[in-house]
């Protein structure tokens, strides 16, 4: 949702949150869970990130927030030394964190953690598996993809949402004369969804970036939900003859193949948000994308929402708040990388 060289305004739907655009409620398709896939393709794994690998096989971004957050991102060296970003040893997890502990002026920048993958990837099946996500007013966390020069090489937004959202919005944005559109007709099993279609033009511009869109229908995909169920596990999977799947399991759902890194999504029924290559040219709009990680404060989006979004005050003085980002932290058992 926020590239590498672009302000982002994006938009959202559900509860009590508004984005900056407003969308029409388009058809929700809640499909019984049906197999989504006729082959049953043997995924291998390529890249296995866990605990020191997010430190020695990732960057740490410092420069300037692209999407006007009050955050100032640390390098890796001063976010360990923070303890902003650090392997828990009891259980060997990855935790990026919101300073929750120093004085920062209203409307200053609050240090935080963004991280980006060193290897960048054209295609495969994706997975987080999180303990946590950052939550809180003026939080905007977000795992995605990004390619070069953005957004001619696209971006994909798994995680992502802002304040006290309810669920995980998932997005793509395209940049090419490429046709991309997501596809509400549900012709066949293998063209289901369940989320809900929150904009179906995924070509993006600086000035116009909000992408195409699905809004997750479960409450333990996204912030508070998501935490005290424990977390649970993204997936995406990125493929030019089909088009991208996403799917959100709650910890207690967790489909066993994946437990097993032996991950089939044949067996994974109907994904949360479905963008079929019959109407968006993936190989065209999306390619050599690295994965990202961070947590942004307030900017375009949180900030924009912030006044519907049920939290109190405003979000810039709410930066000075410190004890309001005591759980504005990603707890990340692993991300894996199959092919």
């Amino acid at each position: 949702m926020h590239g590498l060289y672009t302000v982002l305004v994006a938009a959202v739907y559900f509860g009590t949150l508004a984005g900056a655009h407003k969308y029409s409620r388009s058809r929700h398709h809640l499909v019984a869970r049906t197999t989504q896939y006729s082959t049953n393709k043997t995924y291998t794994i390529q890249d296995f990130y866990q605990a020191e690998d997010f430190f020695n096989e990732w960057t740490f971004f410092t420069g300037a927030d692209p999407t006007g957050g009050n955050v100032a991102y640390q390098s890796m060296q001063d976010a360990t030394s923070q303890g902003l970003a650090y392997v828990d040893d009891c259980d060997n997890s990855t935790v990026l964190a919101v300073d929750s502990t120093s004085s920062v002026p209203a409307g200053g920048n609050r240090p935080s953690v963004r991280i980006t993958s060193n290897k960048s990837y054209t295609g495969g099946l994706f997975i987080l598996d999180a303990a946590a996500m950052p939550v809180g007013c003026g939080t905007w966390p977000s795992f995605w993809s990004v390619g070069p020069n953005w957004p001619y090489a696209g971006e994909i937004d798994i995680v992502e949402g802002v304040n006290n959202q309810a669920t995980n919005q998932m997005t793509l944005h395209s940049g090419t004369s490429s046709a991309c559109t997501l596809d509400t007709a549900v012709n066949t099993t293998s063209e289901a969804y369940t989320g809900q279609v929150m904009g179906t033009n995924c070509y993006s511009t600086a000035s116009s970036d909000a992408g195409c869109a699905f809004s997750d229908t479960d409450t333990r995909s996204f912030g508070y939900g998501f935490n005290n169920a424990n977390g649970g596990v993204f997936a995406l999977l990125w493929d030019a003859s089909l088009g991208m799947s996403m799917w959100h399991f709650a910890r207690s759902e967790i489909p066993s193949d994946i437990t097993n890194l032996a991950p089939n999504p044949a067996n994974w029924g109907v994904p949360a948000g479905f963008w079929s290559s019959q109407t968006c040219n993936i190989s065209a709009n999306f390619y050599q994308h690295s994965l990202v990680i961070d947590t942004t404060i307030c900017g375009n989006w949180a900030g924009g929402a912030y006044s519907s979004s049920g939290c109190p005050g405003t979000c810039s003085v709410m930066v000075a708040n410190a004890t309001n980002f005591v759980d504005a932290q990603w707890i990340i058992n692993y991300v894996a990388v199959y092919q």
